[in-house]
């Protein structure tokens, strides 16, 4: 089924089955049209947190995927992660129902909202994403929202409002942002990732033009970014904002400093006018950078400067954002989504303004195309923290025809060595780490649970 063809689909189907239910893109977005009165059934393989929610809204799951799961659906949505021999897919191809990706989903959800707001970058979408929701919550806009990550104000990764604001990310990952339809866009940054698809830093320049013009009325754009800046040349027809440290923008930071919460204090200025005082609560350079992008799209949107200020100084992070998993024998434990080397740098280089007696980074290298491609940007990015522990490469979607084994990149940073499970590396830094250090996991992939394997073995040591 074609883009055109499916451009009014919800407008002529009624009953919705979600293949992966319980993903972090998929809930949401089956929760806000079961909010608005579609009928949705959908399966999954594990329990989480977000089947259980997705139930608590009154949509039935059933465990495992089966063919006659999708019942009398009229439409099947699935993730990327669902193999294309899925029975369900299957018994859905049989029917010739529509069977429709995630990211295509998620675009006819933004044709329902006149202020749809997207949220794109190489980095910073989740936490941005959340940001806004945050103070638009806060100024008064009931906003609906789709988040990469669990907001704590929402306990969740999802809100269902009741204006015509929706928030969402933008992602830029195989060209799935371009079938989203924004009324305001925000570009955080532009930077090499993702280089398996797409080959060249220009071809990510074009391909976030291409997101730039499918957006309707407004851009927000990171002006300090030169690549974010060249993928906006020859726009026309639509409002453009930039934002960024330097008062060339039209938002802009001045009279920063770091707080006592290991964030940064700044005036918000608009155009040369001093808004409100932000205090961020978050660390991080990028962090700071991140906010500025929120209040410029919030303000934009009719959110006073004190709510902006009062949004983004409640705004405590989102999960696996350098969440704090807590203290033990006096050892700080925290895990991290930083998967990419600007990512790495950012919240090491944070970590490492922290006070810590050393950080201990445990870093779970995300797929080999990366790994290789962007190796020696791994390397300087690894080389900030005092201590690195490597786990293999996470394969995920990959085989490794780069050849390429963490042991190499382990080689070119100092104080770096490789484990090969999670119980060892638990062992290690338990054993190893001391009163006043920090031990923060990072990577995309499931290096969170190591996370949790090192506060286990701290309480169980307290315990005995």
């Amino acid at each position: 089924m074609s883009n055109c063809d499916l451009y009014d689909l919800l407008d002529h189907i009624q009953k919705l089955h979600f293949v992966g239910i319980g993903g972090s893109g998929m809930s949401p977005i089956a929760e806000i049209l079961h909010n608005k009165g579609f009928t949705v059934t959908g399966s999954d393989t594990n329990e989480s947190e977000n089947l259980n929610r997705v139930r608590s809204c009154g949509i039935p799951v059933t465990m495992g995927h089966k063919a006659e799961n999708i019942g009398d659906a009229e439409a099947v949505v699935y993730t990327a992660a669902v193999k294309q021999d899925n029975p369900e897919l299957l018994a859905a191809s049989e029917k010739n129902i529509p069977i429709i990706e995630r990211a295509v989903m998620l675009g006819l959800l933004t044709r329902r909202y006149e202020n749809a707001i997207a949220v794109a970058g190489t980095h910073g979408k989740t936490t941005t994403t959340a940001m806004i929701t945050q103070v638009l919550i806060t100024g008064g806009k009931d906003p609906s929202a789709v988040i990469g990550g669990r907001l704590p104000l929402l306990h969740s990764n999802a809100r269902i409002g009741h204006s015509q604001t929706m928030v969402c990310e933008a992602c830029e990952y195989v060209d799935t942002f371009l079938h989203l339809h924004p009324s305001l866009s925000v570009i955080l940054n532009i930077d090499g990732d993702h280089l398996e698809y797409f080959g060249t830093i220009e071809n990510i320049i074009a391909s976030f033009h291409k997101f730039a013009g499918l957006t309707s009325k407004t851009l927000v754009v990171n002006g300090d970014d030169e690549n974010s800046m060249a993928a906006i040349e020859g726009i026309t027809g639509k409002t453009i904002l930039t934002f960024g440290m330097g008062d060339n923008n039209d938002y802009y930071a001045e009279n920063v400093r770091q707080n006592d919460h290991y964030g940064y204090t700044y005036t918000l200025m608009y155009q040369g006018k001093a808004l409100t005082e932000i205090v961020l609560t978050v660390p991080g350079k990028h962090n700071l950078m991140n906010s500025l992008a929120a209040a410029s799209a919030c303000h934009f949107c009719g959110v006073a400067p004190e709510k902006i200020a009062e949004g983004l100084h409640a705004f405590t992070g989102v999960h696996r954002r350098f969440e704090i998993l807590g203290k033990f024998n006096g050892v700080t434990v925290a895990d991290d989504f930083a998967h990419h080397p600007t990512e790495l740098r950012a919240t090491l280089s944070a970590a490492m303004q922290m006070g810590f007696s050393k950080v201990w980074a445990v870093f779970q290298p995300h797929t080999y195309s990366r790994t290789a491609l962007l190796m020696d940007d791994f390397a300087e990015a690894l080389s900030i923290p005092d201590r690195v522990i490597l786990t293999e490469i996470l394969a995920v979607r990959e085989t490794n025809t780069y050849n390429v084994y963490s042991r190499d990149l382990a080689a070119k940073v100092p104080n770096a060595i490789v484990l090969d499970s999670f119980e060892k590396i638990t062992d290690y830094v338990v054993e190893h780490a001391q009163p006043g250090d920090l031990i923060i996991t990072l990577g995309g992939g499931n290096i969170y649970r190591c996370a949790y394997e090192i506060v286990d073995k701290y309480k169980s040591l307290t315990a005995n």
